[in-house]
């Protein structure tokens, strides 16, 4: 389940890419199958690990190409990146922002190893669906290394373009998954055994493997009205 657009952010073949805050490699993968070299860096040990061992196994089944074969897992801290300035010509850091107390001190990292003219896609929750989720549930967002702000996304442009970014567009992502998160924080986000929200669980599980036309239909529908992403694409400025 993609949040990013690759397409929109310029992703090509031979393209060195960092995927901050990589979770378990989504994003990583999918840009190691289009022919990136990719760094994926977590500050969680399980995550890194786990991306390696995928990275790994992609790399013998033949589905990474030479190119990308150097793909690696990294543990990192997103205020103290361990990579040269202008490392990379494209970054994702999707879903990251809003964990972090000093925001504005990881954007000017990544935007420090982001080459002049190199892209960026930043996701973060996207402002109605969070307030919601935070009007319904303290657990959702009060725990140890969990959503500390919810951003406009006004103030998330502002402060992107306060370290000498250009946003040049936006889109918000996973309609479906907005009132998924809403019955969590109903019926409690721990709750593992309420019958609708397993259902529902069932029906994004479907969603995701099959790609159905009814649910892509209806995604495209309710991404913009209620997408629980929000995607800001910037550009660093500078010559290329």
């Amino acid at each position: 389940m993609l949040t990013a657009n690759y397409d929109q952010l310029g992703l090509r073949d031979g393209d060195t890419m960092l995927d901050l805050g990589c979770g378990f490699g989504r994003h990583a993968f999918e840009a190691a199958r289009r022919g990136a070299l990719v760094v994926a860096l977590d500050a969680g040990r399980d995550e890194v690990d786990s991306v390696d061992k995928m990275f790994r196994a992609m790399l013998a089944e033949g589905e990474l190409s030479v190119k990308s074969s150097r793909a690696a897992a990294v543990q990192g801290d997103a205020l103290h990146l361990p990579f040269a300035d202008a490392a990379f010509d494209r970054v994702i850091c999707s879903e990251v922002l809003e964990h972090i107390a000093d925001d504005v001190g990881a954007m000017r990292e990544l935007t420090r190893v982001l080459r002049p003219g190199g892209t960026m896609a930043i996701t973060v929750p996207r402002f109605g669906p969070e307030l919601i989720n935070w009007a319904l549930s303290d657990e959702y967002h009060n725990v140890p290394g969990g959503h500390i702000r919810i951003y406009r996304r006004s103030v998330l442009q502002s402060r992107l373009t306060s370290v000498g970014l250009n946003v040049t567009g936006h889109h918000y992502a996973h309609g479906l998954h907005s009132p998924y998160w809403w019955l969590k924080c109903l019926v409690g986000t721990t709750n593992e055994t309420n019958v609708i929200v397993k259902s529902y669980h069932r029906l994004l599980v479907w969603d995701i493997m099959k790609k159905p036309r009814l649910t892509r239909y209806a995604e495209k529908i309710f991404s913009p009205l209620m997408g629980k992403s929000i995607v800001l694409y910037v550009a660093k400025l500078g010559p290329a």
